[in-house]
């Protein structure tokens, strides 16, 4: 088969690899869709340590079942899948609570590091356990269904922070999961949405699927425009989808006495803030990671038009212009969000 593999760090090459081996409870998946995601390109220099090469990247696809193995039951050659980027052993503690994304025997497709390496989707197949396929609706497309994956994080750092209706909630960060952020707040009752960025292209989308208002990030009236929005209190929940100390900072500040900060970024790996503030005004700060069987619940929201996601969409591309693609990203070529690319 044609692979898009990561040869050395920043190089990607088409080349003929074997197809996968499949094991006692996996299926053979034809890709159809493959959505280049931040932590790829963010690993695509090494920087990461996760993406070690040789590999083939790629966790957010979709396709057709091409092989079953003969112990799997309930599915069959030819049905519409995507799958979870997550390989979860389903038998652990955290497996056993429903907390799939916590699994201690967790692997992600398309990440090799010094644990474990799991070739990926970039490529015309690749093979998973059938237990974390999911069914396609039929009025979803392939590349519509690899968004699948980054709707479930936004879908997961909500369900985590407990919204409320008629609540208001501030969005620091308007890339991709920012934008989906915003719109699963909306889905789920929320009452305002105020986004934050300093990309006005950005706060322009985030109106068009749903804030309710915007502030640039360098605005020196930032905190009072929040505080004037919130009935001077500050906003009930704060969603960070950045992941640097200042946007942390900054959320803290944004939140009400007793309310919630969900960090969904991570760009860096440590970061400071003031204990004082969370302590003193009782704040629950929490991470978010990935997503933990939001799956079904992200096809329903995407089939039903609540979740938009084609605006998302900047290219769908052939496998073969993965490397002009990568690097394009890389580059933080304006204006391109998210890539899709086609074996």
């Amino acid at each position: 088969m044609k692979a898009l593999v990561l040869e050395k760090y920043n190089e990607f090459v088409l080349q003929e690899t074997d197809i996968p081996e499949l094991k006692p409870g996996w299926v053979l998946i034809q890709v159809e869709a493959c959505g280049i995601c931040g932590s790829d390109v963010h690993g695509m220099d090494g920087s990461t340590g996760r993406r070690q090469p040789p590999v083939i990247m790629g966790h957010e696809a979709a396709g057709t079942i091409h092989q079953i193995a003969s112990d799997v039951m309930g599915w069959n050659v030819g049905d519409r899948v995507t799958f979870d980027s997550t390989i979860s052993c389903g038998e652990c503690f955290y497996c056993k609570r429903g907390d799939i994304n916590l699994c201690d025997n967790r692997r992600v497709l398309g990440v090799s590091c010094n644990e474990y390496r799991q070739n990926g989707a970039f490529a015309e197949y690749v093979a998973v356990p059938s237990h974390i396929l999911y069914a396609i609706p039929e009025n979803i497309s392939f590349e519509q269904a690899a968004m699948i994956e980054a709707v479930s994080v936004a879908v997961h750092a909500v369900a985590i922070s407990s919204v409320q209706a008629n609540d208001t909630a501030v969005v620091i960060g308007c890339g991709m999961i920012g934008l989906l952020c915003i719109q699963a707040l909306k889905a789920t009752g929320c009452g305002k949405v105020i986004a934050i960025d300093l990309i006005d292209e950005k706060l322009k989308m985030a109106v068009e699927l749903g804030a309710d208002q915007t502030i640039k990030s360098n605005n020196p009236y930032l905190i009072k425009l929040v505080l004037g929005e919130t009935e001077n209190r500050g906003a009930d929940l704060v969603l960070e989808v950045v992941g640097i100390e200042q946007t942390v900072n900054l959320a803290i500040d944004c939140t009400r006495k007793g309310g919630t900060v969900t960090l969904v970024g991570n760009l860096s790996p440590e970061v400071k803030f003031s204990l004082q503030k969370v302590v003193t005004r009782q704040l629950k700060v929490q991470g978010s990671c990935a997503s933990a069987g939001e799956y079904p619940l992200c096809l329903e929201l995407i089939a039903s038009g609540k979740i938009k996601v084609d605006p998302l969409i900047s290219k769908v591309a052939a496998l073969e212009e993965g490397n002009e693609w990568f690097h394009r990203l890389y580059n933080k070529e304006a204006g391109l969000m998210k890539v899709i690319l086609k074996p």
